[in-house]
């Protein structure tokens, strides 16, 4: 127990860094799955065929193939377009801005789903009454679409987000030293690896509980004047 305290800075320290990745991947998550939703609701038959293109080849490629992928293929890619140009010079990723555009780019395809599913339970009465009413399409969508997206989407985006905050581990295979990466490493050194593994394993239990705990209380907002069966 000694040594988990002695290594329990870098410890935090990486689970800080999982908690920064984990953030700034749901945000462009959202950001691309309300993209997506929109494209593969658009009445512009190329918009719905590229949301369609999107979202099949992210349930058709593992996640830790996208990551390496973009990691290394992606370096490759952009030196060589550089030397070929003579635009720039050379190019490394960052390990944190790889591991975030991935995981932000694989979830976004489900986050794309999610949006949809939920704008199409939306009675659809509601937006033509708002029209009706004289409601501009920006005015609809705040006070008649948004609110009721939300709650509908609040279930399936709670799952994944869950999902995605287990997803960075994979980060640690880029060599970021986030929360598995630094207890791998202090493991590995001290030939503790269950231990340091397990202490894994709870902050991440805690972790899950922290968000399950914030997603009720969202859920709760969301849901307030709301009759439930």
């Amino acid at each position: 127990m000694e040594t988990v305290v002695d290594y329990m800075p870098s410890i935090l320290r990486g689970t800080l860094v999982t908690i920064q990745i984990a953030l700034a991947s749901i945000t462009l998550s959202v950001v691309l799955g309300l993209l997506g939703a929109w494209a593969k609701l658009s009445a512009v038959a190329p918009a719905r065929k590229l949301g369609e293109a999107y979202t099949t080849l992210i349930r058709g490629v593992p996640d830790l193939v996208l990551m390496l992928l973009l990691f290394f293929g992606g370096q490759i890619l952009l030196n060589r377009l550089g030397e070929a140009t003579g635009l720039w010079g050379y190019v490394e990723i960052n390990q944190f801005a790889a591991g975030v555009l991935t995981i932000g780019f694989i979830f976004g395809a489900y986050m794309t789903e999610t949006f949809r599913g939920a704008y199409l339970a939306i009675p659809r009465g509601q937006i033509e009454a708002g029209i009706a009413c004289g409601m501009t399409g920006g005015l609809v969508f705040r006070r008649i679409v948004w609110p009721q997206l939300v709650r509908y989407a609040l279930p399936s985006f709670g799952n994944n987000w869950l999902v995605l905050l287990k997803t960075t581990a994979l980060v640690s295979v880029l060599g970021l030293q986030e929360l598995v990466y630094e207890a791998f490493t202090a493991g590995r050194s001290q030939r503790q690896l269950f231990t340091f593994m397990f202490v894994t394993l709870v902050i991440y239990l805690l972790l899950t509980a922290v968000s399950d705990a914030g997603l009720r209380w969202l859920e709760r907002k969301y849901s307030a004047g709301v009759r439930r069966a």
